[in-house]
């Protein structure tokens, strides 16, 4: 099942693409364990055969446009699927994600300092929800901060706090 499921997410992937006007290949590149158990694959779009334009377009504007080709992905490849079947999908272009995680763990470490250093609470702005997420997960097994969501999108944050 669980290959099956990647390899629909590859097809459905490159059939997006090509509705898009931007054919290109799909890789399914590493698995990753989550913390709780759930299984993340990645599906990385092949630039070679892309212009920078249509990299940018597939990017879009501070990663929204492959956030939401990601949110599309796993919404539509795990309707009907059961929890214990469902899986996670990591929609990868241009080293994108693997350049943003960096940046992110960065700005983790910055603000956990000056939690620390204050003991004030940090408010973060301007994340997806999949970043969100992620920060949660890099603060996750910290003894001495915890972190917790506020607000509504598209206005949510992510508050970084003393236990």
């Amino acid at each position: 099942m669980r290959e099956g499921q990647i390899q629909r997410g590859k097809e459905w992937l490159e059939k997006l693409l090509e509705l898009m006007a931007i054919p290109s290949e799909v890789k399914i590149g590493q698995l990753e364990v989550e913390p709780d158990g759930g299984e993340v694959s990645w599906l990385i779009i092949e630039e070679k055969n892309l212009a920078p334009e249509q990299i940018e377009i597939l990017l879009g504007h501070k990663g929204e446009t492959i956030d939401a080709i990601q949110y599309l992905t796993n919404t539509l490849l795990n309707m009907g699927v059961g929890p214990e079947n469902q899986r996670g999908f990591t929609v990868e272009l241009n080293g994108y994600r693997v350049a943003r995680q960096r940046e992110l763990q960065a700005l983790v470490e910055k603000v956990a300092e000056q939690v620390r250093e204050t003991g004030m609470e940090v408010e973060m702005k301007s994340l997806s929800s999949a970043e969100r997420r992620q920060i949660h997960s890099f603060l996750k097994n910290s003894e001495d901060l915890k972190t917790e969501s506020r607000g509504q999108e598209p206005d949510r944050r992510l508050v970084v706090k003393l236990r």
